[in-house]
């Protein structure tokens, strides 16, 4: 399979290095040195783009994918607010296009794990829910696009949760997220219950990016020829 690879930081380059073992080319690979090149014309000679660029640029990476009929994998985060734009586009332009907040398997599962405790711990008001997450110093968007799906599978389960905001204690409405950034953690997520009697917490730590790179490879090779909007829960298959 041929890749189109947008945004050649870290991941990117451990995104290539999975995409070679598994014996796929990459024909195009864009940094902030030659976004130039990134154009409908070179984009066509890839069966699938994976997108992990900046906030920025992502939303108009996307378009030109779209421009060339190129499916899209999109790891970026931070550029959500046009999320829905981009549905419409790729519903209305024949095109296929794969989000997810966070590639990784386990994480994935960690999202399931985290839905059904939050339905759980619904029935009882006494436990108060907050959030806190650490990565990197060089992630620029907070809290993470993983932080927010976590906070938006609580909302979905809790009736008396309606928002998240960052930085702050958790209110009696809202989830208190903590974001921090530190040296070049690669990603852990925490969620507390606490009482006044005692606290229950979980847990996704990341050992390397190994894991979302290899996400988002198994993304790739599940998206030529397909059309529409998907997620991990597609490739998944989790229920």
């Amino acid at each position: 399979m041929n890749i189109a690879l947008i945004g050649y930081g870290k991941m990117g380059k451990t995104i290539e290095k999975i995409a070679l073992e598994r014996n796929h080319t990459i024909v195009l690979k864009i940094d902030i040195e030659n976004a130039a090149d990134l154009t409908p014309q070179n984009l066509k000679k890839a069966d699938v783009a994976i997108d992990f660029s900046i906030p920025d640029s992502a939303y108009s990476n996307i378009l030109k994918c779209f421009e060339a009929m190129v499916p899209v994998v999109c790891g970026t985060t931070g550029w959500l607010d046009k999320m829905d734009e981009v549905l419409s586009i790729a519903k209305s332009g024949n095109n296929g296009f794969f989000y997810a907040s966070n590639y990784s398997v386990g994480v994935n599962i960690f999202f399931k794990l985290n839905q059904y405790l939050a339905k759980m711990m619904s029935k009882f008001e006494t436990y108060q829910v907050s959030m806190e997450e650490v990565h990197h110093i060089h992630k620029l968007d907070a809290p993470s696009g993983t932080a927010i799906t976590l906070a938006e599978g609580i909302i979905d389960n809790i009736e008396n949760k309606k928002d998240w905001k960052l930085d702050i204690p958790s209110e009696t409405s809202s989830i208190g997220i903590k974001a921090i950034r530190k040296d070049e953690v690669p990603g852990i997520h925490r969620i507390k219950y606490d009482s006044e009697v005692d606290f229950i917490h979980i847990e996704h730590s990341a050992k390397s990016r190994q894991g979302f790179a290899l996400g988002a490879v198994l993304a790739a090779e599940y998206m030529p020829g397909k059309t529409g909007y998907h997620t991990m829960e597609d490739l998944l298959n989790l229920e």
